[in-house]
């Protein structure tokens, strides 16, 4: 196991690599001034200038700019922003609340999805089954934004069952709405991915062979199915996490959350490539470790698994 673990965490440093550098490459490789605007409507002074150019080293080329800035990274700076504000230091403020929404959008998710599936699985080709597929396929026809804007509109204001915007990231009953609308297109997916793996477990011999034993219906799905079933449902989700802090930069925007999508956004309109390159990069980071903890949990879902 600690062999694999370690072949793992390798095979992370040329992915981290190829993908800093071509968020670095989109955030400083750009035709034009990289300080330009940064003085607001006023020219920038001389000093400021050459004090810009010396820090960031931008009158080096792109690549050696991108070296100079991974150490620093392996450092443990990501640098700072042109307000001279430390890169780190905003994200550390932000990113509680990008987890939390992430968090409770995968709860979310898993607990719709698979419930969904499993139902749909028992009777195939049934009124639930054919009525929930429809259903699917008009929530994924739908953008993220459109269905953010619509529960904000419908469940915010008119209803007023939810609140229109998050003032406090720490509150359950504020997050819960963007959470569910962030999870909504992703359950989709999990729905029929849980709904085939469950429906080709049922026809499996050791599921006949549980039935010739007399078990219970309920203790063979709970125990039997749905534990050999959920090794695809787990890659998913795993993968799943890149698409779901990709679709909280949306959803932060509709529900003005503080989060890393936002910072990411307001970074972009400021053309401040320091502090979207140490966001992304974290980002990266964070999702090369879920999926190595996917892989590690499928030892733990099926026996016949084993690391060496």
């Amino acid at each position: 196991m600690s062999g694999y673990i370690l072949r793992r965490l390798l095979q992370f440093i040329p992915v981290a690599l190829g993908t800093t550098f071509i968020v670095f490459f989109l955030a400083w490789g750009m035709p034009g001034d990289p300080l330009a605007g940064k003085c607001g409507d006023a020219e920038c002074s001389e000093a400021f200038i050459a004090q810009a150019t010396a820090h960031y080293h931008l009158d080096e080329p792109l690549p050696v700019r991108y070296v100079y800035y991974m150490m620093d990274v392996f450092k443990g700076d990501l640098g700072r922003s042109f307000t001279g504000r430390d890169v780190a230091e905003q994200i550390a403020g932000v990113f509680p609340a990008t987890i939390r929404l992430a968090l409770m959008a995968v709860v979310i998710e898993t607990l719709i999805g698979v419930a969904l599936g499993m139902l749909s699985a028992l009777k195939p080709g049934r009124f639930f089954d054919t009525t929930n597929l429809l259903a699917g396929l008009v929530i994924i026809a739908f953008p993220t934004f459109v269905i953010a804007n619509l529960a904000q509109l419908i469940l915010g204001v008119r209803l007023g069952w939810f609140p229109v915007t998050v003032n406090d990231p720490s509150s359950f009953s504020q997050m819960l709405l963007p959470a569910f609308v962030l999870a909504i297109s992703h359950q989709v997916v999990l729905t029929r991915l849980t709904r085939t793996t469950v429906i080709d477990s049922l026809q499996s011999d050791y599921v006949r062979t549980a039935r010739t034993k007399g078990l219970k219906d309920s203790r063979i799905m709970l125990v039997h199915v749905l534990r050999n079933s959920l090794i695809p449902v787990v890659t998913y989700i795993g993968k799943d996490i890149g698409g779901l802090l990709a679709g909280a930069i949306v959803v932060e925007g509709v529900f003005n959350i503080q989060g890393v999508g936002g910072l990411i956004v307001r970074s972009i309109r400021l053309h401040d490539g320091v502090t979207i390159v140490g966001a992304v990069t974290i980002i990266v980071l964070i999702y090369l470790f879920v999926n190595l903890l996917v892989d590690l949990t499928y030892a733990l879902l099926d026996p016949r698994i084993r690391y060496e």
